[in-house]
């Protein structure tokens, strides 16, 4: 070799060398998914202690003192997420002078439902309202829920926050459930799950540092069982002050325009048909089976005679889509036949969805909750995969609701 090519040898190495000590050029930053990183604050464990909380006050049946503690609780809980501009609609409710208890139906084979909706070609259980104390074995919760509601007019209440938009302050995604309950039981299905579940939400949206351009309203209604007078009252007095703002310049909407309604009803149970089963004393009866079903799912239904069915349509498929992106366990279907809960009073005013366990007109009706309006609506008496499922239906709203309110993360 000679002294020349030797020479550039030892260039070439050095070159080499240099190059291999030059540090990497930094990474590209991994792009953070604000709606998944939302979501992924959804705790199972968290979700639970809220029913388990709400519990404490049993079936929270209306115009009573353990409805107003429940309320007072509620409201607590928001502020201390720091969803602190809680607020409470007033309205006035007449009890009847004399209940008439929902006769049991009895169990049979195909036929409607009874609640509107899809025939059910299959087997059904028994439903109703059960209004006998004594049918509560526990002397303690008996006790808890022996206040009666008092006949005659008097005050109810709701009680709501709202995360505030900050480029659209004056547009809002409504978010319900119902917190009052019957029965004789802890009404921890009905509907201590979806109140939980609203009161989660509220919870993560609350949190330091997470922005939505639209605002989101968190509601919890009274009355739901008695015939939605508390989301009645709401859109009667709210309706006609919609994107208004007060006092003018201020930049403040006291009733947002509605852009969706979102209403969360029982949101636990998903075992099935009823099937022929042999009780205690060896008789058979028709009940769903124990453990939650295989094909266990959210079911997201809209209205299809609702003025805004189009849009109501159009807002369930998104709810779908998240379900699918987002949910970690159950998926969800879309029904168009919404009934019998909250959201109800506002289908002809906004686009407007529920999220459920089973359908409402065709699988409740027929008896696919044993627990439904029972004493038996205990927190002890659901799995961890029937909470799941309830964690899931969490999972979509939030996910659905972060990217139609155009959330992110500002830190």
């Amino acid at each position: 070799m000679d002294t020349v090519t030797a020479t550039r040898l030892v260039l070439l190495a050095l070159v080499c060398a240099g190059a291999q000590a030059q540090p990497a050029p930094p990474a590209a930053p991994v792009a953070v998914d604000p709606v998944a990183a939302l979501v992924g604050q959804l705790d199972l464990e968290k979700y639970k202690a809220s029913i388990k909380g709400l519990t404490q006050f049993g079936d929270r049946r209306q115009g009573t003192e353990r409805n107003r503690k429940a309320l007072d609780w509620i409201e607590a809980q928001l502020k201390s997420y720091g969803c602190s501009n809680t607020e409470r609609l007033q309205y006035q409710y007449t009890e009847p002078a004399k209940r008439t208890p929902a006769a049991p139906q009895p169990a049979r084979a195909g036929g409607p439902a009874g609640q509107g909706g899809s025939t059910l070609f299959g087997q059904r259980a028994a439903t109703g309202v059960n209004n006998d104390p004594m049918a509560q074995p526990d002397e303690r919760l008996r006790a808890l829920n022996a206040e009666p509601t008092p006949v005659g007019t008097s005050l109810r209440e709701n009680v709501y926050c709202t995360k505030v938009g900050s480029s659209r302050p004056d547009e809002m995604y409504i978010v319900g459930a119902h917190m009052d309950g019957i029965g004789w039981g802890e009404a921890a299905n009905d509907d201590g799950s979806g109140t939980a579940l609203v009161m989660e939400l509220a919870r993560i949206f609350s949190q330091p540092g997470v922005v939505t351009e639209r605002s989101i309203r968190f509601v919890l209604w009274n009355n739901e069982e008695t015939g939605l007078q508390g989301a009645s009252a709401y859109v009667a007095q709210r309706k006609d002050l919609q994107g208004i703002e007060s006092p003018k310049g201020s930049g403040r909407y006291p009733e947002p325009k509605w852009l969706g309604m979102i209403q969360h009803d029982m949101m636990l149970f998903d075992h099935g048909m009823p099937v022929a089963q042999v009780d205690a004393k060896g008789k058979t009866v028709f009940a769903p089976p124990k453990a939650q079903r295989a094909e266990a799912d959210v079911n997201i239904e809209f209205q299809s005679k609702a003025k805004y069915a189009d849009g109501a349509a159009a807002l369930a498929w998104a709810f779908r889509a998240a379900n699918d992106k987002y949910a970690s366990h159950y998926p969800a279907a879309v029904g168009f036949h919404m009934t019998n809960t909250d959201s109800t009073p506002f289908m002809d005013w906004v686009p407007a969805i529920s999220l459920r366990e089973n359908e409402r007109g065709m699988q409740i009706g027929a008896g696919w909750n044993p627990h439904w309006h029972q004493p038996t609506d205990l927190y002890s008496a659901f799995s961890d995969q029937d909470f799941l499922l309830g964690l899931n239906a969490a999972q979509t709203t939030l996910a659905a609701v972060a990217q139609l309110a155009g959330a992110k993360l500002d830190h």
